[in-house]
């Protein structure tokens, strides 16, 4: 026995002095980290669960910059993992940032698991995840976008967290941004981004993706949920298409090698199966089809200058691309789900933002006119019913009788002549309008805009406050909850919900309690 443990003193040692032959591993970050977590500070994380499968990631962060990390990794039917189902190792190694990420197979449709990982005799916190059904089960899912250190705490991150039954979290982008301390935000609370300047490189991105994802919000959101997740333009720079963007100057390097950068790292760090394209289509039985659209980076043309910019009507001016044009109306004429989830990064519904300077968003559908036509007359001509747009981007909340021509075809009283519904989503933090503008008076723009000559799609909007939508969809209802937190200034656990609007199967007309 004492040579035993002889033998395991002298192994450790050795083990030790082998890391330490490596230099130091240092982080902008480290700070930040707990050390109760090590060396799984970021905790773990699941996302695009199928019916059989779910991918499950974590990162390890060792002392030193170790060549190579062998993680080990367990997924059970029960908390404690007495029944241990699936099991595995792989390496990790600074190529990957030292991210792990496993597509773990042969699962059982609509079950909650339990993940860990093991590495540098260390376990990380437990996850909890759940694949989708086959069957048509009521579905609850939380939707969220917009998310800036800058902006405050993640209050509506927490509050997702404690969902106790989401069979998924979607996220419509801009789960980080590109700013550096000077730009987009308030820092007056101290939070401030890392790196302090403006991110381009490799390691610039590593590093606020590493930040934000050891906020312990996101994290137990993570932990508690799978995610099923699209970047928008704050992933790679503001207003980002797919040869350029606004927020990308030439002294900033080339602009190509800049998103594709942003791409390795989004892989690199979010719970996603890595593929040639970001959309896809997630089945949830006979109850929904999730089909999430890239609308940045897989044929996005530069955004139209003005209303009147000739480009704005060209035939070629696009917002998916010609492949993923085709590939989303496939995949609504070939869905036999009852409810068609649509996951898009900006408004596609006709939207008069109702300002004398500002009225259509380039940057949006509306900019997009063509194919914006394009795809509501594909879905009137093949009669596809219950299509609910979900919609980040714009850090307010909106629910519009979705048309993309609300003055002709379309009956705000009845609804008819709408294409389906759409809900946008308010930001976790990031700032609306009343950040800038007091709070009557956003209340008084709401209330021109809404139910209004210039939108009488518009049923229901909130510039004012920050939160996530809770949709509930079963047989015969989608049930959107807007919530909203109490602030983003500490960390508060306050949460209400501002508005339920409603909508009945096989109906465009939105019922609003």
């Amino acid at each position: 026995m004492k040579k035993f443990i002889l033998f395991i003193v002298v192994l450790c040692v050795w083990s030790c002095k082998k890391n330490q032959d490596y230099p130091l591993l240092n982080e902008l970050t480290s700070d930040f980290y707990s050390e109760e977590m090590k060396p799984f500070y970021h905790g773990v994380a699941s996302g695009d669960p199928s019916q059989e499968a779910v991918i499950i990631w974590t990162r390890v962060t060792p002392e030193h910059k170790l060549p190579e990390i062998k993680v080990k990794w367990e997924l059970s039917a029960d908390s404690l993992f007495y029944n241990v189902i699936k099991s595995g190792s792989l390496k990790t190694s600074p190529e990957r940032d030292y991210t792990v990420k496993v597509d773990v197979q042969g699962l059982e449709p609509n079950q909650f698991y339990y993940y860990r990982f093991e590495a540098l005799d260390s376990q990380s916190i437990i996850g909890r995840t759940k694949t989708t059904p086959e069957n048509s089960e009521d579905l609850h899912f939380a939707v969220a976008s917009c998310s800036s250190v800058q902006w405050g705490y993640f209050n509506s991150y927490g509050r997702i967290a404690e969902e106790p039954v989401l069979d998924a979290v979607i996220h419509l982008g801009d789960y980080i941004y590109e700013h550096g301390k000077d730009g987009y935000g308030d820092t007056t609370i101290g939070r401030i981004h890392l790196p302090e300047h403006e991110i381009l490189s490799l390691e610039d991105y590593r590093t606020r993706y590493a930040q934000y994802r050891l906020d312990s919000d996101l994290r137990n959101a993570h932990k508690n949920h799978p995610f099923i997740s699209v970047w928008d333009d704050h992933e790679i720079t503001n207003n980002a298409y797919a040869d350029g963007a606004q927020n990308h100057q030439e002294d900033e390097g080339d602009y190509m090698t800049r998103r594709e950068i942003a791409r390795q790292v989004y892989y690199e760090w979010m719970p996603i199966r890595e593929q040639k394209d970001l959309y896809r289509t997630i089945s949830f039985g006979g109850q929904a089809d999730l089909i999430m659209l890239d609308g940045r980076l897989a044929g996005r043309s530069k955004q139209a200058d003005s209303l009147d910019d000739p480009i704005r009507t060209d035939e070629a001016h696009t917002m998916l691309g010609k492949d993923q044009f085709n590939w989303f109306n496939d995949q609504l004429r070939s869905s036999k789900a009852r409810w068609k989830l649509i996951g898009n990064q900006v408004i596609f519904s006709y939207q008069d933002w109702g300002y004398s300077g500002f009225r259509l968003n380039m940057d949006s559908w509306d900019g997009y006119p063509r194919e914006q036509e394009s795809i509501a007359d594909f879905i009137r001509k093949d009669s596809i019913k219950n299509v609910v747009f979900l919609t980040g981007d714009t850090h307010s909340a909106w629910a519009f009788e979705a048309t993309n021509d609300p003055f002709e075809s379309y009956d705000r009283d009845t609804g008819q002549g709408a294409i389906g519904v759409e809900f946008g989503v308010t930001s976790i933090n990031s700032a609306n309008s009343n950040e800038r503008n007091p709070t009557d008076s956003v209340k008084v723009h709401e209330s021109k805009i809404v139910n209004s000559k210039i939108n009488p799609h518009l049923k229901y909007v909130n510039m004012r406050d920050h939160g996530y939508l809770k949709l509930t969809l079963n047989d015969s209802l989608g049930i959107a909850e807007f919530k909203i937190i109490g602030t983003t200034r500490q960390r508060d656990p306050e949460i209400t919900v501002d508005k339920v609007v409603k909508v009945k199967s096989g109906s465009t007309k939105l019922i609003i309690d």
